[in-house]
C-alpha cells in the first residue's frame, strides 16, 4: 500500500509519522514504528553528535526500513547534527524551531528529503520557497511546544496554500482523527502522545501512568505571555509555573529567566525519572483518549489504518 503521495516519497507503507517527541523519540521507539509501516523518528534535540550517532546506529541495527531524525535547529549542536545526517545518509529529517533554508543545499546534494514543521500559513509558504519537499502542519492541540493555531483551522488552510504534501499533527490519536485530518485535505498524519504509552517508548511507567489516568482537561499550556508556550499533563510544575508567569506578567520589567530556571531539566524528569510532580509531561489533548498502555507500536499502526478506512466507508454510507 503506498497510494498517498507521501508513502511514495519516503518508500513506507502507511501515512503515519511518529512525532519527534525529545528524551522520548528514540532508536527503539523510531525503529519499531518503522517496522510497522509508518515513519519512525528520532528526536535530536539538543544532544550531541556522538548521542545522536549512536541512536541511528542503534535503529540501523532494529530495522532496515527508513526513519527519519528531526533535527532542533535552535541546539548549540545543529552544525554537527547536520554534517552527521548527510554522512549518515538518513532518508528524511524533519525540523523545528526556525528554518532549515541554511542548510537546505547540504541536504539536497545529501540526497535528504526534508520536512519541516510549521505552525502557521506563512511558515509553510516559506519552507516550500526554500525548498522542503513537505511540511509538518502542527496544531496547538499536541504536545510540547505549540503555535496558535487549531490543527482543524490550520490544516485546510495550509493545504490550500502549498503544493507539497501536507502531514497533519496536533489532536489526533485514532482512526477518527486520522480520517478527519485526511478529509482536511492532508497526505498524512503525525502522532505523538499515542506512542508515549507503546510498548517500545521507553518512558518512566509513572509517566505512562500518567497519560492513561489523563481526561479531556489534564492539560495546561503554560508560557504564552513569553512567546514560548507548552502543553504538559497538568502538576505542581505547571502549577508554580502559571503563578510565577502572573506575577512576572504583571511588573513592567519581567524577569523570564525565573521560569526558565522552574522548567529547566523538568522534561528529563518527567521521562526518566518518573517525576511526575515536578517534571513537564509533555502530552497533547488527546490523552483522556488514551486508555490502552503497552500496545506494540504495530497493533497502534495497524489499528490506526484500519479505523481510519472503517470510519471513512460508515460516513461514506450513511450519507448515501
Amino acid at each position: 500500500m503506498k497510494a498517498s503521495p507521501i508513502c511514495q516519497m519516503l518508500d513506507i507503507d502507511y501515512p503515519i509519522f511518529q512525532g519527534a517527541m525529545a528524551w522520548v523519540a528514540e532508536a527503539t521507539l523510531a525503529s519499531a514504528v518503522s517496522n510497522a509501516g509508518g515513519l519512525g523518528i528520532i528526536a535530536s534535540g539538543h544532544a550531541p553528535r556522538e548521542v545522536v550517532k549512536e541512536q541511528i546506529d542503534r535503529a540501523k541495527s532494529l530495522t532496515d526500513k527508513p526513519f527519519g531524525v528531526n533535527i532542533m535547529l535552535m541546539s548549540p549542536h545543529v552544525e554537527a547534527i547536520v554534517d552527521l545526517v548527510c554522512e549518515e545518509k538518513i532518508k528524511v529529517i524533519t525540523t523545528g524551531a526556525g528554518s532549515p533554508g541554511k542548510y537546505m543545499k547540504k541536504f539536497k546534494e545529501a540526497g535528504i528529503i526534508v520536512i519541516p514543521v510549521v505552525a502557521s500559513v506563512g511558515l509553510a509558504r516559506r519552507m516550500e520557497s526554500e525548498g522542503a519537499d513537505a511540511v509538518v502542519v502542527e496544531g496547538m492541540e499536541g504536545g510540547g511546544h505549540i503555535g496558535k493555531s487549531t490543527t482543524m483551522a490550520l490544516v485546510p488552510q495550509v493545504v490550500d496554500a502549498v503544493s507539497i504534501p501536507v502531514i497533519a499533527a496536533g489532536g489526533i490519536g485514532d482512526g477518527r482523527g486520522m480520517a478527519a485530518a485526511l478529509m482536511l485535505g492532508s497526505d498524512a498524519v503525525q502522532l505523538g502522545t499515542r506512542f508515549l504509552v507503546s510498548k517500545e517508548s521507553t518512558i518512566h511507567p509513572n509517566f505512562k501512568q500518567a497519560v492513561i489516568k489523563a481526561n479531556d482537561l489534564s492539560t495546561a499550556v503554560t508560557g504564552l505571555t513569553t512567546g514560548h508556550p507548552v502543553r504538559g499533563l497538568r502538576n505542581k510544575l505547571t502549577r508554580e509555573y502559571e503563578k510565577l508567569e502572573r506575577i512576572e506578567a504583571g511588573k513592567a520589567e519581567p524577569n523570564w529567566d525565573l521560569l526558565e530556571d522552574l522548567g529547566k531539566g523538568a522534561l528529563k524528569r518527567a521521562v526518566v525519572d518518573g517525576d511526575t510532580k515536578t517534571g513537564s509531561m509533555m502530552s497533547g489533548q488527546i490523552a483522556g483518549l488514551v486508555k490502552s498502555e503497552g500496545d506494540p507500536c504495530e497493533k497502534i499502526v495497524h489499528d490506526l489504518m484500519e479505523d481510519c478506512a472503517s470510519v471513512m466507508r460508515q460516513r461514506y454510507e450513511r450519507w448515501t
